[in-house]
């Protein structure tokens, strides 16, 4: 178990470049650049703020390098990007990104699918990366299917171990373990999040839970008891998975936030002000999120008492009296 009072655990924003990147309206650059540096502000570790895609691929994201340019720096926070190849990673490193996140597949038939290679190939270009970036980025490897494949079904622990050890050997020590579609159970998260961390204790491991099954809170939970520290998420619950029809989008930033708020670890994050970017994120995308917080507020709200009950000792003296009251009817 873990001593949620000594707990510090690091929260990473990754709405506006997961989530916007299949959203079906155009977020205007402005709009990305007010929410980023609102972003900024609420104490999150690192926020991924575009990807270098062709703009053919991802339209979404087509303005990349005029977001970059245009956030504020704040102190303290990462600003990542998602890097597909070499030429990505120039465009990358040339808007001085903090972070290059390179992204392969732990399940060869997903890797094939979603980016038309093989995972050798993957590491191939990861390795090119690695060797022109030069030490001008830190460079992360997110590892999509770590936790099972929409096409293969289970992904042995071993496949998983073996990509983070050829990983390591090209120089990259930090790792992200994705569940993209939302297959993952928390004693499966618990089993391989105490595995990689007992074998690789140089590299920094970030886990990334899709809600798709309604696990993803679950999930976080069991990883942080296996010693991870870094969380993705996305504001409002934002974004999906193509390959897992009717998926519902990454763990939710804020109810992620709440969750651990609310067992005493430290984020270092303002649930308050992170709520108030949330209740906007509807009418930016234009429809509704999955967030659950934002709607319900945090659990330390309280409300009024209802008209015409006293204090909690008439409260109880009323409910004796009467057993059918509102008071135990509302009990439940």
């Amino acid at each position: 178990m873990i001593d949620a009072a000594t707990k510090r655990v690091f929260i990473q924003e990754v709405s506006v470049r997961d989530g916007f990147q299949i959203e079906k309206k155009f977020v205007p650059t402005e709009q990305k650049v007010e929410l980023i540096n609102g972003l900024s502000r609420t104490g999150l570790a690192k926020i991924e703020v575009t990807s270098f895609t062709s703009p053919k691929a991802i339209p979404a994201l087509a303005d990349a390098e005029a977001v970059m340019a245009a956030i504020d720096r704040v102190v303290g926070v990462e600003y990542a990007a998602l890097v597909p190849n070499v030429r990505g990673a120039a465009r990358a490193l040339a808007s001085q990104v903090d972070e290059m996140n390179l992204v392969m597949s732990a399940s060869r038939t997903h890797n094939l699918a979603n980016l038309r290679m093989t995972p050798e190939q993957s590491l191939e270009q990861f390795a090119e990366i690695v060797r022109v970036s030069g030490g001008q980025a830190a460079v992360n490897a997110s590892l999509s299917t770590a936790f099972g494949c929409p096409f293969e079904g289970e992904v042995p622990d071993t496949r998983v171990f073996e990509l983070v050890q050829r990983l390591a050997d090209i120089g990259i020590d930090r790792v992200t373990l994705c569940d993209t579609t939302g297959m993952a159970n928390p004693a499966q998260v618990h089993a391989l999040c105490a595995a990689v961390k007992m074998r690789w204790p140089h590299v920094v491991f970030t886990a990334h839970f899709h809600d798709t099954r309604a696990m993803g809170l679950a999930n976080a939970l069991a990883a942080l008891q296996a010693g991870i520290d870094r969380f993705d998420a996305s504001l409002g619950g934002l974004g999906g998975c193509p390959f897992a029809p009717g998926a519902s989008g990454n763990v939710c930033t804020e109810d992620l936030v709440h969750m651990f708020d609310a067992m005493g670890c430290a984020t270092g994050v303002d649930l308050e002000v992170l709520l108030s970017w949330a209740r906007r994120m509807p009418g930016i995308v234009e429809h509704d999120v999955p967030g659950q917080v934002m709607k319900a507020g945090p659990s330390s709200r309280r409300y009024p008492v209802p008209q015409g009950l006293g204090s909690g000792g008439e409260q109880q003296r009323l409910a004796a009296a009467d057993p059918a009251s509102t008071y135990h009817r509302g009990a439940g």
